[in-house]
């Protein structure tokens, strides 16, 4: 056991954190996805929720294309594009090679043909993206599943767990402030962005969310997520498994961008 995991969980939740951690540990089924695809793909529903939390633009014969800024292994990216209209792209995103090699066999294999035309894989670093302007305000709509804590795997990893330490979740929160940044100058003006995470740290989640509207507020609009699993936070909603049956963890916040002045107004929002 490390003692400074179990200090930095429990200060954060408390009695709930022994429950909490029962549940991570426990053997949970997944979700068969199968809608617009070849065959079902395994994955976790609350995965399948943030996916779709993502708003497409209505189909008007206008071209648009949608980011999946890190697409593997590709579970969120079989979700999005079977709801695609004709005219749209998806881009799937993973600015590691292997990783991307496994995002594009999966692609192939799970999407029809005629889907699988309409999605392009790509490896840039999303976090750099943002600083070329030329590509700001390209995407209609962005899903960002940021690469995270994912406290439940390291909890079924003895040397992850023996190497964790609290500058862990400080360390991922500067990266995934970086592609949270960047993605949000991607995005088109009225465009939707969904940002998640399956970290159990609100400095990953809200704490991340919270400097978007610092530097952005009054171009941000806060668009709280619909479904009705898990439980409400300051800017979004977290699924975990100890009381939404077994799904999760996964944190879901999503915005809109807009260039009208509307004030920074997301506490009236929540």
């Amino acid at each position: 056991m490390n003692e400074a995991f179990e200090s930095y969980y429990a200060a954060l939740y408390g009695d709930r954190w022994e429950g909490l951690r029962k549940s991570l540990l426990a053997d949970r089924p997944a979700y068969a996805f199968s809608e617009g695809l070849c065959r079902p793909y395994f994955l976790d529903y609350a995965s399948v929720l943030a996916a779709r939390c993502l708003r497409l633009p209505a189909p008007d014969g206008q071209a648009f294309t949608v980011l999946d800024a890190c697409a593997a292994p590709g579970g969120k990216s079989l979700v999005i594009a079977p709801a695609l209209s004709a005219e749209a792209r998806l881009l799937a995103n993973e600015f590691s090679a292997g990783r991307r090699r496994r995002l594009s066999e999966v692609l192939d294999k799970y999407l029809p043909p005629e889907k699988r035309e309409q999605v392009r894989v790509s490896g840039f670093d999303a976090a750099a993206q943002g600083s070329r302007k030329s590509e700001h305000g390209r995407f209609a709509a962005i899903l960002l599943d940021a690469p995270c804590s994912s406290e439940a795997h390291v909890l079924k990893d003895e040397h992850a767990l023996s190497a964790w330490t609290a500058s862990r979740p400080r360390f991922l929160a500067r990266r995934q402030w970086a592609l949270l940044s960047s993605a949000f100058l991607l995005l088109k003006a009225g465009g939707s962005l969904v940002y998640a995470t399956c970290a159990l740290s609100t400095e990953e989640n809200d704490g991340v969310v919270r400097r978007l509207f610092e530097k952005y507020g009054d171009l941000v609009v806060l668009d709280a997520p619909e479904f009705s699993e898990g439980e409400k936070t300051l800017f979004g909603r977290i699924i975990l498994p100890d009381n939404s049956g077994g799904i999760g963890p996964m944190y879901v916040a999503r915005f809109r961008k807009t260039p009208e002045n509307r004030g920074n107004d997301y506490k009236n929002k929540n």
